[in-house]
């Protein structure tokens, strides 16, 4: 675990934040769809092995990985979907029931969020990953929103990182308030987070 001054750790993340978003952003639509589709071969395997009954999944912001055409898949077989919804600054996100027919509205971030839905408590969540470390820490967009509601959450649900290996990276610096992944999925396959190390799963 690393420790640093706030405004260093800052600094750091936002130039890894930035950087890493460009070069997502940055690949070509043919890329980007080959790369979504082993990430989806491996995903789809690793929710049908999980069952989760509830899973809480993203709206793609900013070029990540499009999770949409899975999850609905999905909703054929019962399982129920929803997405997260900020309630206020500093506070653990809610979790609203998702379908494809749901109205959309775009929150201040510009993320797009059901307008309404039942308020649901997911078993796993697929959380987008802006870069990972090879001991299963994941940078977000730094408003701490996930890692809040993850300790809030009781069981806890199933932390899943996804997205691309160009995220990966040796260390985000992680802090004492930062929580690992429990399984982090990537176009390369489905690593485990097991003893402070990404440890590759094969269940294809």
């Amino acid at each position: 675990m690393t420790h640093s001054t706030g405004e260093d750790l800052r600094a750091f993340r936002t130039a890894l934040r930035n950087r890493l978003i460009a070069a997502r952003e940055a690949l070509p639509p043919a890329e980007h769809a080959r790369l979504s589709r082993e990430i989806e071969r491996h995903l789809a395997a690793l929710v049908d092995a999980l069952r989760p009954a509830v899973l809480a999944f993203c709206w793609p912001f900013r070029a990540e990985f499009d999770a949409r055409p899975l999850v609905t898949r999905q909703l054929g077989g019962g399982l129920r979907a929803c997405l997260p919804v900020v309630t206020g600054d500093g506070l653990p996100l809610a979790f609203r029931a998702w379908t494809p027919q749901s109205e959309m509205i775009e929150d201040r971030y510009g993320i797009h969020i059901p307008t309404q839905g039942e308020a649901l408590r997911p078993d796993a969540i697929l959380m987008p990953l802006n870069a990972f470390d090879e001991t299963g820490y994941r940078l977000g967009y730094g408003g701490g929103y996930f890692d809040r509601s993850l300790a809030a959450l009781s069981p806890r649900p199933r932390a899943i990182g996804v997205g691309f290996e160009l995220a990966r990276v040796a260390s985000i610096r992680p802090q004492a308030y930062d929580l690992p992944m429990d399984v982090i999925v990537t176009e390369a396959g489905i690593f485990d987070v097991k003893a402070g190390s990404l440890q590759p799963r094969n269940i294809l």
